[in-house]
Parts: structure tokens; sequence; C-alpha cells
């Protein structure tokens, strides 16, 4: 067994020489074999690419600019923004494309109900999502207030924005019946800016405190309000006061901020002025 032993353990060791030899000469003729082979090739077939094309395009330049795309898509806006106008005269009173290439539809605010259902209900239109509902306040204006609809079509991935106004005591037809989500975005136009929404379910006040006192976000509304909150230790509940605003935080032109309160400064005798000389 020993001799076997001896045998197979030589024969395996001569048999790891010779491939390891073999290896190391291939290895060694390889850059030779490369060059040779490189040589039988046509010229044409050496190259990575064919002398017949004279001119190759990059990528690049293949794919529209960024001005094209802006003025084909402005363009497409304006020809839907015509389609509106042509099928509900009676409601579009104005189309116009923002610099942001935004359709917007101005709409008459006895027909806004109207409008809505069209560009909800209608094949090419489908907006059926109302994403915002918000209000814009302009008091030099006869209806001074911009109700906004901003409405998206998720069948198209597209969007328009819907203008109406309306002033302090005329109001607008609710949204509710045609989208249910303008049920919290017209409470909150009317808690902020005191539009009315004709046919709203639960016409209430969303974000300020009960009993709260005018509108926060018409412009002619006090940075301050007309009220102001505070806790009573006598009678331990919050107490709403007509607000006060002492005099001397209301002046400015001191000349240190010390000087904040000033019963508690020092009373200095204004000096006498020198009479005039006739």
């Amino acid at each position: 067994m020993g001799q076997i032993n001896t045998r197979m353990a030589s024969f395996m060791r001569n048999a790891l020489v010779t491939g390891v030899r073999s290896c190391q000469r291939q290895w060694n003729n390889l850059p030779k074999v490369l060059s040779s082979s490189v040589a039988q090739l046509p010229a044409q077939q050496s190259r990575g690419y064919s002398s017949d094309i004279t001119e190759v395009i990059p990528p690049t330049d293949q794919i529209p600019s960024y001005s094209v795309t802006k003025d084909l898509m402005k363009q497409k806006l304006v020809e839907f923004g015509d389609y509106i106008a042509e099928c509900m005269p009676n409601c579009v009173q104005q189309v116009q494309i923002t610099h942001n290439n935004e359709l917007e539809v101005m709409v008459d605010p006895d027909t806004i109900i109207q409008m809505m259902t069209f560009l909800r209900d209608n094949s090419l239109c489908q907006f059926n999502n109302l994403s915002d509902l918000t209000c814009v306040d302009v008091p030099w204006r006869p209806c001074r207030f911009e109700i906004v609809y901003n409405l998206l079509s998720i069948r198209y991935n597209q969007r328009i924005r819907v203008k109406t106004y309306t002033n302090e005591l005329t109001a607008v037809d609710s949204l509710s019946d045609v989208h249910p989500s303008a049920n919290w975005y017209e409470r909150e136009v009317y808690d902020m800016f005191g539009v009315f929404f004709r046919g709203h379910p639960d016409l209430r006040r969303l974000l300020t405190d009960y009993g709260f006192t005018g509108h926060p976000f018409r412009k002619d509304f006090p940075l301050t309000g007309y009220y102001e909150l505070r806790y009573d230790d006598e009678l331990q509940r919050i107490v709403q006061e007509p607000l006060e605003m002492a005099q001397e935080f209301r002046k400015f032109d001191l000349s240190s901020p010390w000087e904040a309160f000033p019963k508690f400064r020092q009373q200095i005798a204004p000096e006498e002025a020198p009479a005039k000389e006739e």
C-alpha cells in the first residue's frame, strides 16, 4: 500500500507540473497570435465603423429642443381651449394661456356647475379630480373675490384652471354634488375670505375658533385682528376681549431699546429756547 500511494503522488505531481508549463507556453505565445490575426483582417473590418457613413447624427440632435416642444404644447392647449369655448359658449367668457403653458378658463359664476359637469363628463376632458379650490382677494375690483378651481385629468395627465368671481354678498353655487372634495375646500374659503356657497350641505368655519369675528385672508383685515384671547385666573377660563395695544409698543422712534416704557424714564426738563433778538 505504501508503494502504491507513493506512485500515485508522484504521478499527480508530474501531471500538475506539465499543466503549468503548458499554460505558461500558451500565455507567452498570445501576443504573437493576436498580432497575426489582426494583420489578416481587411482594413474595413479592423475599424469599429463603416467608411460608407459620411455623417453620424448624435442622439442629442435627434431629440426636439425644449423650445420646439414648448411651442407645440402651447399650440395644443390653444386648440383645446378653443374646443371648450365652442362647446360651452354660454359659460366661457375668456380662455388664456399663462407663461408656464397652463390653460385658464374664465367662467360666468352662474354657470359654474354646468362648466364643471362638462369638464368631468366629456370624453375628451375627463377632469374628474378637483385638486384644489382657493380664492384671491382684489379689493379694488367690483367683484373682489376671484375663485380658482384646479382640475386634473388622470386619464390624459392634463391640468386646467377654472376661474370665476363674486363679491361679499353674492353666493356662488357649491360643487359638493359634482366633486365631493369641494366640501372642505369651500368651507375653508368661506372661513378665510367670507365667500358664500349656495347649496353647501354644511357651510361652517373650518380653521378659526368658535365665535371668531372677521375673515383673516381679506386684504382689509388687520394683521393684529380685532380680538385677543387670554386666560383669566379669577374666572378660570379663556376670555375673549377687544384688542388693546399700548401706546409705547406703537412708537418706534426710541434711541435705546431700554426706553420702551416712558413712565419709568427720568424726567428731564426741556432747555429754554433763547429769545430772538428784535
